[in-house]
């Protein structure tokens, strides 16, 4: 399951390079000025810096572990950017073909 995001900053690349310099203690974190790659105990994130802003992308074997690196990346990224205030993510969760979305299973229910 993947989550994607795009945040609007003009500090994007800044925020990146410090995350990925605070994980790199811990993780085998790849990065350079515009793209980093964060393997984690959670999932996958992989980020674009652009001039306007961040482009996020988690990966996660469940919508719980979806859920949580959201979460995550998302709160170190708000400690990063503390002088913008919180930054907006709007996630937006794709599925694998072939895979259903359980809270659209509701939707199309017959009662």
């Amino acid at each position: 399951m993947e989550s994607h995001a795009r945040v609007a900053t003009d500090k994007a690349a800044r925020y990146m390079i410090q995350l990925a310099k605070h994980w790199s203690h811990k993780f085998e974190v790849t990065y350079d000025e515009t793209s980093a790659l964060f393997p984690l105990p959670l999932g996958t994130c992989r980020m674009v810096a652009h001039a306007d802003g961040l482009d996020i992308t988690v990966e996660a074997a469940d919508l719980e572990g979806l859920a949580r690196l959201e979460d995550v990346v998302a709160k170190h990224l708000d400690r990063f950017a503390f002088r913008e205030g919180e930054l907006k993510y709007g996630w937006t969760r794709a599925w694998a073909a072939g895979t259903v979305d359980p809270r659209a299973m509701r939707i199309n229910a017959v009662h």
